[in-house]
């Protein structure tokens, strides 16, 4: 390595939306003359994109800029510069809570991250630089990609609107903000030449798309438009909000062949009692009802679902009731938080908080009825026959995954036969397990 060039590594922590704004930022810093190596023992720069969404996430952050500070102190980095949603969330705080920082920069500045780091390794500029969360987009094809080739994130959106009263993202991301559909289109087309043939939507609320921009919802055009790239064989959509799904919206995944009928839309409970302490809106009754449109539009859907249990003030039998609608609403996929008390939030002032032993309880309750619920879903698909996109061949086995399998959230397909990682090949299904698929492969 060329001494005068300097070099930075990334440390990405959270959801993929963070990934691909560490995407943005190591490609920012490439085309500015830094090399980016997450191996170097030595770097002249350390950039920590931290996730600030609950108390477990913050110490892992937390964690992680301790670590590079100690490495700061050993002499094995430079400058260390924390980024992402944790500095927007407690800025000033964070830089007093872990001495030794070097910059402390918000969200949303991935195209500044050339004169961030030029900053940071001349001690010039602030040392906190926190503002309201406008977001300054990457140059199309900057990007510089970590992921697998033929799988990419693409988000069409920062922020959100809604005031869930336990969520802390509106007051660290702001409100949502639509990417134009021009540059949406742009970089996927992009990504595309580059050898994604699976784009994943990404958003807080994808269902939100366009709003703020166009006065309507547009989610529905934009997919239109992304159908029609050559390249692209399969299109995801995360993450959905009830209230959006309507006629148009299913339309377009029906008849769209490219958009895969695959939906994870987080409801967090299903007694309208909780829900409406959570300020989010039906009850369980409604969402049965939605489900149904979908089954009947899309019949081999594979929806997605994710739940707070011991929320404050939540019952025995408000909980009684969450496990008899998981019970009849039969999802294929579902995930479970303990409820995290964050400053900040409504919820966290709310009575009759919930003890963590009967919070844990609950959690393995749910869990361990929607293992079945899920080994079920599963099932019926033995016999049967699916698109499977191959990531990696491993012991004799090629692994892969279908449209029901969002990447790192969900299952796997394991199959028999000849098949190379990137393509998609036809698999008929032979067993089935709570969370994976196994088949042999369709010649």
């Amino acid at each position: 390595m060329n001494p005068r060039t300097p070099n930075a590594k990334i440390v990405t922590l959270g959801c993929p939306k963070n990934e691909v704004d560490s995407e943005e930022i190591a490609g920012v810093l490439l085309a500015s003359g830094y090399e980016v190596d997450g191996s170097a023992e030595r770097t002249d720069l350390t950039i920590i994109n931290t996730c600030g969404f609950i108390r477990s996430s913050k110490e892992e952050s937390l964690q992680a800029i301790r670590e590079a500070i100690k490495e700061k102190a050993n002499g094995k980095t430079r400058c260390v510069v924390v980024a992402g949603c944790l500095s927007q969330r407690i800025g000033e705080e964070l830089v007093e809570l872990v001495p030794g920082i070097d910059v402390c920069v918000g969200v949303g500045q991935m195209a500044r991250f050339g004169e961030i780091a030029h900053q940071a390794l001349q001690g010039s500029g602030s040392r906190v630089a926190i503002a309201p969360p406008q977001h300054h987009y990457a140059g199309i094809g900057t990007r510089a990609r970590t992921s697998l080739p033929w799988s990419a994130y693409l988000k069409i959106g920062e922020g959100c609107d809604h005031s869930c009263a336990f969520c802390t993202i509106p007051s660290f991301r702001g409100n949502h903000q639509s990417k134009p559909m021009e540059r949406v289109l742009a970089e996927a087309q992009d990504l595309a030449l580059s050898g994604a043939i699976e784009i994943n939507l990404i958003a807080q609320d994808v269902t939100q798309y366009g709003f703020d921009l166009y006065g309507k919802f547009m989610l529905p055009r934009l997919l239109h438009q992304l159908n029609k790239i050559d390249q692209i064989r399969w299109i995801r959509l995360l993450y959905f909000y009830p209230t959006r799904v309507n006629l148009e919206l299913l339309e377009a995944m029906t008849s769209l062949p490219k958009v895969l009928p695959y939906v994870d839309m987080p409801l967090q409970h299903s007694h309208p009692d909780v829900l409406a302490r959570m300020n989010r809106p039906w009850d369980g009754e409604r969402y049965l009802s939605l489900f149904a449109k979908m089954r009947e539009a899309m019949p081999d859907i594979a929806i997605r679902s994710t739940f707070i249990v011991g929320y404050p003030g939540e019952t025995d039998a408000e909980f009684a009731h969450l496990m008899a609608f998981l019970r009849e609403a039969q999802l294929d996929r579902v995930g479970a938080f303990v409820f995290s008390r964050e400053q900040g939030t409504p919820s966290y002032s709310l009575d009759g908080q919930v003890p963590s032993r009967v919070k844990r309880q609950r959690y393995d309750s749910l869990m361990r009825q929607q293992q079945h619920i899920s080994w079920t879903a599963n099932a019926k698909w033995v016999g049967r026959q699916m698109d499977v996109l191959v990531e990696q061949v491993k012991d004799g086995w090629c692994i892969g995954r279908s449209h029901r399998d969002a990447p790192e959230i969900d299952g796997l397909v394991y199959l028999a036969g000849e098949a190379q990682p990137g393509m998609i090949v036809q698999v008929e299904i032979q067993r089935a397990e709570a969370y994976d698929l196994w088949g042999q492969a369709v010649l």
